[in-house]
């Protein structure tokens, strides 16, 4: 698993490695009980500070996207994607108004923000399809 972080994007580092565990876990990367690097060896990886992992992946752990075991050692969790609807939507509905957002000051039309999105998607789709990950939870 190969992270990095933007110091200059604006979006604080913690959620920058949030969202890439996140996707590498949609694409099927990682997979349930997959490990992850140690808080210490992915700060020094990265060059940042500890406390700036151990925020995302206690984040990750809070929300069921990954576990901790006893001696520090953290994997995917069993079942990542189990929220209900309702919960996935709400957690969801802050990066759609980003992107609606960004769209709009970028003076985009609304068709052609919803067709960036569309093709993100089908991208994903295609990632998932290569790398044998087929199945998506609905519901």
């Amino acid at each position: 698993m190969l992270l990095h972080v933007n110091p200059a994007s604006g979006v604080p580092t913690y959620l920058q490695i949030e969202t890439q565990v996140k996707h590498y876990i949609a694409a099927g990367a990682l997979g349930p009980g997959d490990a992850l690097p140690s808080v210490r060896k992915l700060a020094a990886d990265l060059r940042i500070s500890t406390n700036t992992v151990a925020r995302a992946y206690q984040d990750l752990e809070r929300d069921g996207v990954l576990r901790t075991v006893q001696g520090g050692r953290t994997y995917v969790g069993e079942n990542p994607g189990s929220f209900l609807k309702s919960e996935r939507v709400r957690r969801l509905r802050p990066y759609a108004r980003q992107i609606a957002v960004e769209g709009t000051q970028l003076r985009l039309d609304p068709h052609e923000i919803m067709e960036l999105v569309e093709q993100e998607l089908k991208a994903l789709e295609e990632v998932n399809e290569q790398s044998g990950n087929l199945d998506r939870e609905t519901g």
